[in-house]
């Protein structure tokens, strides 16, 4: 057995510092932007939230944008590990798609301060040059990644006309659901939506379905406008 180095027994622990470091930068980020928007977002304000130094903060993230974008796709992800471990076998992993569980687990990652902190940066972006072409880009790929997994739990078969337009609109309904709670909880009428798209689904889909998996390409995003889910 090798004798391990001083420097290398450091090295361990000051990464996974590091590691902590970034990831507390990441939620305070968020949840700033969540509750004070884009102008009240700041690097020290963050770095504060964070408990750490604006040196710190800079350190992990050179610019303002750099810290943004990274916060809200790091958060992006996350939620969409949670969904994927709601159906650890898959919708269809007992034989039957519950599309109304689905359903409704898509539609609550678009409430929430993810959601929010999302929105003020697709608002920051349409007016900041330099933000406009990361938020793009980010949003065109998170969106890709929530229509595949979509298409996955609901055992959709995209390769049947209109499946494809159904999922996105699908997105789209628990996006608008998702601004509608931003001013007032709107719980009781999304639960009767969310119960009305998982009967429309059924009707839709009923007969295609083909388990978790089949698709016939990647689910396509126009930016912030396409499906995404950057949510709560």
């Amino acid at each position: 057995m090798g004798v391990v180095s001083p420097v290398d027994r450091d090295r361990a622990p000051k990464q996974d510092r590091s590691r902590a470091t970034r990831q507390r930068l990441l939620e305070a980020a968020v949840a700033c932007l969540a509750e004070r928007g884009w102008a009240g977002s700041t690097v020290s304000v963050v770095a504060e939230r964070a408990g750490v130094s604006r040196g710190a903060a800079q350190h992990h993230f050179p610019t303002r944008e750099d810290l943004f974008t990274a916060a809200v796709e790091y958060v992006a992800e996350e939620r969409s590990l949670a969904l994927r471990a709601l159906f650890p076998q898959g919708a269809a992993g007992a034989g039957h798609v519950d599309r109304r569980a689905v359903v409704s687990a898509l539609v609550d990652l678009y409430t929430g301060p993810l959601f929010r902190a999302a929105l003020h940066l697709w608002v920051a972006a349409s007016n900041e040059e330099q933000l406009r072409s990361r938020v793009t880009e980010l949003e065109a790929r998170v969106g890709r990644e929530t229509h595949r997994i979509a298409v996955e739990l609901l055992g959709a078969d995209e390769s049947a006309p209109g499946v494809r337009e159904t999922v996105q609109g699908l997105l789209d309904m628990a996006r608008g659901l998702g601004l509608a709670n931003l001013l007032t909880d709107d719980a009781p009428r999304r639960d009767r939506v969310v119960t009305q798209w998982a009967a429309l689904l059924e009707q839709n889909l009923g007969r295609r379905a083909t388990g978790p998996g089949r698709s016939t390409g990647p689910g396509r995003s126009t930016g912030p406008g396409g499906p995404s889910p950057l949510t709560g």
